[in-house]
């Protein structure tokens, strides 16, 4: 079977459903949707979205200046301007969609403050921001009709057609469909479970990232990975709780494994430095020590205020046996996030034309080597939306008919040998994780691109374990030839 349509979205995070929103209503639009549809980066974003809207004692100039110098100046200064300049339109825009930010008594919303910003500029719905953006929006998106959501939904492969692009669609009940389209928009988040440990959602496999680079679209800086310094150290478990940055700006302490406060030693910033100096603090610390013991202390605190204003960290804590507001909490940073991608530009589009990115699987270049706290939101509703005008404004163009790529989703009968996923894990948290090893990246590489050239040559079933495995040994294998260049 197949079907046609204008636009097809991957991903249904917020720069998939905000794409959505924002493109023409009388497109016809799927969005493809990997897993259930609560299921994203997005929705487990918890500090809140940063910009500057009805701000009296802040400008985008000062945003602009923390975010470079949180990037250590490798930002692309164009994207940064554009993303601080246009916050105010896109935050009022998600406020009219029913997005319901925390407020103060006198009913302005209230700012909190996170690591490397100079001002209260953190719009927050509590500690759960990123599920409060993301369920509105979805709800929005269902009330369109020209907008189909398929769930459950793997996309096996992608290529570029003389009309656009034609997707393989694995479906829930194991059958297979090809759609097809005039632009793809891939907006499938980002690659946290490369990683034995990460705050991410099982969806972050860098699918759209691998789909790309088979294309032969541009990837930029993959290497680039953010590591949270405040992860939950609960290493029984692949996905680590995330304490926000957003207890550190109400003033939570970090203590070593002696109960001591250290980050006096590395930066004069101390808890407030960017997330990759904390990152960085702590594992030198850790070795100075030879411990990896770590606390987050913000117990000194009133425990209503703190129970009111981090519900879901206080709960989630709670049920893992510490209490937020009378104890210290044991943390240690672990894979947060990605700074580089596929290579987009001003209009999220990349190398390929009618082919755009949106969100975590992309390099806009906002971010540097580091991403500010609470720019990750702003990110994919400020070029999601840059990307669905430059799609609106080549409709004209748009040939009448739609080409079809062929795919098979039966090389093989044989499936993949078991173990890919987790060796690949385990070389990159050995070779590429706060501080790199360009040893071990160089030996992990080797038996990368082994596993990757059997991946694409052993005439493998094409089923979800192909797909996932292809995608993290791929993300690795650019990640650590990078690391060696």
């Amino acid at each position: 079977m197949s079907r046609n349509y204008d636009v097809i979205i991957a991903g249904c995070g917020a720069a998939g459903l905000y794409a959505a929103i924002n493109l023409p209503s009388d497109l016809k639009i799927l969005i493809l949707c990997k897993r259930e549809l609560s299921l994203c980066n997005s929705s487990l974003a918890q500090g809140g979205i940063a910009g500057v809207y009805n701000s009296p004692n802040d400008n985008i100039q000062y945003h602009q200046n923390d975010t470079l110098i949180a990037g250590g100046f490798k930002n692309n200064v164009d994207a940064v301007h554009t993303l601080v300049s246009e916050a105010a339109q896109d935050i009022e825009h998600i406020i009219e969609l029913g997005v319901d930010f925390d407020k103060n008594a006198d009913g302005s919303y209230h700012r909190t403050l996170e690591g490397g910003h100079s001002h209260h500029r953190i719009f927050h719905h509590a500690d759960s921001t990123g599920a409060e953006i993301a369920s509105k929006l979805l709800a929005h998106v269902q009330t369109l009709s020209n907008v189909e959501i398929m769930e459950n939904t793997i996309m096996c492969s992608v290529k570029q057609t003389g009309t656009g692009y034609s997707a393989f669609l694995k479906l829930p009940d194991d059958t297979y469909e090809t759609c097809n389209c005039h632009f793809m928009i891939l907006a499938t988040g980002g690659i946290g479970r490369v990683y034995e440990f990460t705050t991410n959602s099982a969806i972050a496999t860098g699918d759209g990232i691998t789909f790309a680079y088979e294309m032969g679209a541009k990837i930029k800086n993959l290497s680039y990975v953010q590591f949270h310094p405040t992860a939950f150290n609960n290493r029984a478990t692949r996905e680590c709780f995330l304490i926000s940055e957003a207890v550190r700006g109400e003033g939570a302490y970090l203590l070593n494994c002696k109960k001591e406060r250290f980050m006096q030693n590395y930066d004069e910033r101390l808890e407030l430095a960017p997330r990759d100096v904390v990152s960085h603090a702590i594992v030198l610390e850790s070795r100075k020590q030879n411990s990896t013991d770590f606390y987050l202390d913000i117990s000194y605190k009133d425990s209503d205020f703190l129970k009111k204003r981090f519900p879901m960290i206080y709960k989630n804590l709670m049920e893992q046996g510490y209490d937020l507001t009378k104890e210290p909490v044991p943390i240690y940073p672990c894979q947060h996030y990605l700074m580089g991608g596929i290579d987009v530009d001003k209009n999220s589009e990349t190398s390929l034309r009618n082919l755009f990115a949106c969100g975590e699987c992309s390099h806009t270049g906002v971010h540097g080597s580091n991403r500010l706290a609470s720019n990750s939101l702003l990110e994919a509703l400020v070029f999601s939306r840059h990307a669905a005008n430059c799609i609106a404004s080549r409709l004209s163009s748009v040939p009448e008919g739609f080409e079809e790529a062929e795919f098979s989703a039966h090389i093989g009968s044989s499936r993949i040998p078991k173990g890919y996923r987790t060796e690949t894990r385990r070389i990159m948290q050995r070779s590429h994780f706060v501080i790199p090893d360009k040893k071990a990246a160089a030996e992990g590489f080797k038996r990368v691109k082994e596993m990757r050239d059997d991946l694409l040559n052993g005439g493998y079933l094409v089923d979800a374990d192909y797909v996932l495995a292809k995608s993290i040994v791929t993300v690795a294998y650019i990640i650590l030839g990078e690391v060696m260049q």
